[in-house]
């Protein structure tokens, strides 16, 4: 009898994939938040816009979409929900009126209180130390900038 050989290992494994990992976690972290959120009646990336906000008030769409990698073409619509929902306005920067102004309403102020149990709550669903969740977003952060980079090189 011959013995069968062996194929190579191919790269093409979903098992291999560091990129799925980071993948399938994203959509897992996002699926976490839903249930802390929905007590808000905010979506992840509606939550993500807030939190720019109660850091700082008075941001440009251009601002807030730097700081959360969306483009207008995203942030926009997200913005008008949170608009219709009450919690921003949005009007033309007086100084320049190609810029809009992202501002939250006092409903939208008042909100960050109930938001202060979400971090918490989130924080006991990854099952880690705050020093170990430091440590992971210090590589996911690294990791990142090289991906940035590695697109820009591309080019």
């Amino acid at each position: 009898m011959s013995e069968k050989k062996k194929a190579p290992e191919s790269q093409l494994k979903l098992e291999n994939f560091l990129c799925f990992a980071i993948y399938s976690t994203a959509n897992a972290v996002t699926r976490a938040y839903q249930p802390r959120l929905a007590a808000l009646k905010l979506t992840y990336p509606q939550y993500l816009v807030m939190v720019v906000l109660w850091e700082e008030e008075n941001q440009t769409v251009t601002a807030i979409g730097d700081k959360l990698s969306l483009d207008s073409g995203t942030l926009t619509p997200l913005l008008k929900r949170l608009e219709t929902a009450g919690l921003i306005s949005r009007r033309r920067d007086k100084t320049d009126e190609r810029q809009v102004l992202i501002s939250l309403t006092d409903e939208g102020r008042a909100m960050r209180e109930r938001a202060e149990a979400v971090p918490l709550a989130m924080g006991q669903a990854f099952g880690c130390t705050m020093d170990e969740a430091r440590g992971m977003r210090k590589e996911l952060i690294g990791l990142r900038d090289n991906l940035v980079a590695s697109i820009d090189q591309a080019k």
